[in-house]
């Protein structure tokens, strides 16, 4: 599937907080690819979908929450490329579904709802067996596309970029998007990743396995060491999924000033720590930044549901 703009844009952002500090800021807007299938999602599907029609299946099953961008793009994608497409899902069915989970079904996915103590043992061999023996011959991505064919779409997030950068942050959850990064670079640059899960720093070993297994392979990278790499852990506001007042406040004044729309699941807490650093010194004098957009806008809107819920906020 070709990207609908190319080369990605990525949009300088005049800010006078990072003019007082020195740095310079620019974001590369992955949520303008494609519709539907954007953001770093389609750079971590697009090889397991190959590998998926090289190998003949014509069913995708994956894993992923309610409010999952990944089971949105699966969908999309599958649908779009003429594949059958499972999603199990954690937790309980909730009618009415939300905008996520009705826009995958509306793609043509089957939502599967396992519990949270079964959705733990995804990852081992009996539960996908089980799977497998319901389901029939199925291609299986793991949540979130985190394996290594998802590492290896990740490297080719910056090959296109044309402006100069030094730093590169990114919103973590799996932490693949950021274990392609550092593939894709050559040192002194560097990426910095933002945890988007409470105690996020679990994330360090994950991302270290990746790379000791992508680089034990035999898939292409870059660079044959990974650049420099740090987690920044303290801007989770709570925690998946979670946010307070103060990021809905920075959210929206950003979009405002800057007309860059953030997801308040990852984006937005990526942005919102940066800012926040970059008034603390914590980049040096004449630092480049380049910020990851992973896209993920639609989750916006049952997150405004789910908030509204809660009464976190009161008029939106």
């Amino acid at each position: 599937m070709p990207h609908a703009i190319s080369p990605i844009p990525t949009q300088p952002i005049n800010s006078q907080i990072a003019n007082n500090a020195g740095v310079e800021i620019s974001v590369l807007r992955l949520d303008l690819m494609h519709p539907t299938v954007n953001g770093n999602k389609w750079f971590k599907l697009q090889y397991n979908l190959l590998a998926a029609k090289q190998q003949n299946y014509t069913t995708l099953l994956t894993f992923g929450g309610a409010y999952s961008n990944h089971i949105y793009a699966t969908a999309a994608a599958g649908n779009l490329l003429g594949f059958r497409t499972i999603g199990v899902i954690r937790g309980e069915e909730t009618l009415p579904l939300n905008p996520t989970l009705s826009f995958a079904a509306q793609q043509g996915m089957q939502l599967v709802y396992v519990d949270r103590e079964t959705y733990r043992k995804r990852h081992t061999p009996e539960l996908q067996e089980q799977l497998r023996q319901r389901f029939g011959e199925v291609f299986i991505i793991p949540e979130g596309g985190c394996n290594l064919n998802g590492v290896r779409g990740c490297t080719e997030i910056v090959r296109e970029v044309q402006t100069a950068f030094d730093t590169v942050c990114v919103a973590c959850g799996t932490a693949t998007t950021l274990a392609g990064l550092t593939l894709s670079l050559a040192s002194p640059q560097k990426v910095f990743g933002f945890p988007v899960l409470k105690n996020g720093d679990f994330l360090r070993e994950d991302i270290n396995n990746l790379l000791t297994q992508y680089l034990a392979s035999d898939l292409p990278a870059p660079y044959p060491t990974p650049a420099p790499w740090d987690l920044v852990c303290d801007y989770h506001c709570g925690g998946y999924a979670k946010v307070n007042e103060q990021l809905l406040a920075f959210s929206q004044e950003f979009t405002k000033i800057h007309d860059v729309p953030l997801d308040y699941v990852y984006t937005a807490k990526m942005f919102y720590g940066v800012m926040d650093l970059i008034q603390q010194g914590f980049f040096p004098i004449g630092d480049r930044l380049l910020l990851i957009h992973t896209g993920g806008l639609q989750g916006n809107l049952g997150m405004r549901e789910k908030l509204k819920q809660q009464s976190i906020v009161n008029s939106w």
